[in-house]
């Protein structure tokens, strides 16, 4: 039986470790990618460019450790992409972190260019790959990956609402005491700040939540988890969130490799449903082979209703301020 190939777009943090996370699941051969040089600064305090060995080390360093885990896979680092060539599946964390100083149209700009030129790429070598979008500004990101690519809107999906919901289960079975695997949660619209946390949605053990932790301190919970990002940025100082990221990408990954029919929160294109009118919202999905085969339009309150309409509002912003 042939193995499923996967094209991870960028060996930073999140890259490598989602590539960790596939391996260790067996889900198939691995090709880890990143741009073909680097800076690198020398001893007189110039800089010059060398070949960037990154991919390459990290790839033969995770394929060592497959008889200690037990996977079978063909694990290689590149920076050309010929080696991604005929993918199942490809997932982009390419693009740079916002740094100190950098306003929100900056790391647009900037990342923009990234992800259009691995798009390309990715529609030139794979053309019938469904692509996993992680790069940031995400809304805007899976938008320009599909804008770039040419693929027809199921075959692109955002990666936000399980990272998201990953956090927010955390912190509830903290406070309840119990297992995170009693705990499940949804949640709708952009990443981060901008998530719309479904509090009658969500429960513990198939009791509501609102049963088992007081208004007062679940509101407390879902301020916490809105900026749970930026909290792991604060303690770790020098780098970003990227454990849980590449943990939620691969839980995709395996929904549309293994065509498990997984209904997941994450960012789908949106027509009519939701009445969004042609943006990538989270919203739940039901992934499998295809991508996202199916998007789910669930009953909003009027509360929830103006909350979802608010992030909408804020997700064509950052898509109004991208550049092609």
């Amino acid at each position: 039986m042939r193995r499923a190939k996967i094209s991870i777009i960028g060996a930073g943090n999140v890259g490598a470790t989602a590539a960790h996370w596939a391996a260790s699941k067996a889900l198939g051969d691995i090709v880890l990618l990143d741009i073909p040089e680097i800076t690198i600064a020398e001893k007189d305090g110039s800089q010059k460019k060398v070949p960037n060995t990154t991919p390459a080390g990290k790839a033969l360093d995770l394929l060592e450790a497959s008889p200690v885990e037990g996977f079978d896979a063909r694990i290689v680092g590149t920076s050309d992409y010929q080696a991604t060539r005929d993918s199942d599946l490809v997932i982009v964390t390419a693009g740079l972190p916002r740094k100190p100083g950098m306003s929100r149209d900056d790391l647009i700009a900037v990342n923009t260019g990234i992800v259009k030129q691995v798009a390309q790429n990715v529609a030139r070598t794979s053309p019938n790959a469904v692509m996993i979008v992680v790069s940031n500004p995400l809304d805007a990101m899976v938008y320009v990956a599909w804008k770039t690519s040419g693929f027809p809107t199921r075959r692109i999906v955002g990666q936000a609402g399980i990272l998201d919901t990953a956090r927010y289960r955390t912190f509830l079975a903290q406070e309840i005491g119990c297992s995170v695997q009693d705990v499940q949660a949804l949640l709708l619209g952009g990443h981060g700040d901008d998530m719309v946390p479904l509090k009658r949605y969500t429960f513990a053990g198939g009791i509501p939540i609102t049963q088992l932790i007081r208004p007062d301190r679940l509101d407390q919970i879902i301020q916490r988890t809105r900026g749970g990002g930026a909290e792991i940025v604060n303690l770790l100082r020098t780098g970003s969130a990227y454990y849980a990221p590449a943990a939620a990408t691969v839980q995709m990954a395996e929904a549309i490799l293994h065509d498990k029919k997984r209904i997941l929160p994450c960012a789908a294109y949106c027509d009519k449903e939701y009445g969004v009118g042609g943006y990538f919202v989270g919203v739940p999905c039901l992934l499998g082979t295809e991508g996202v085969e199916r998007v789910f339009e669930i009953e909003l309150d009027d509360q929830e209703r103006k909350m979802f309409q608010s992030s909408v509002e804020h997700v064509k912003e950052l898509v109004n301020a991208v550049k092609l």
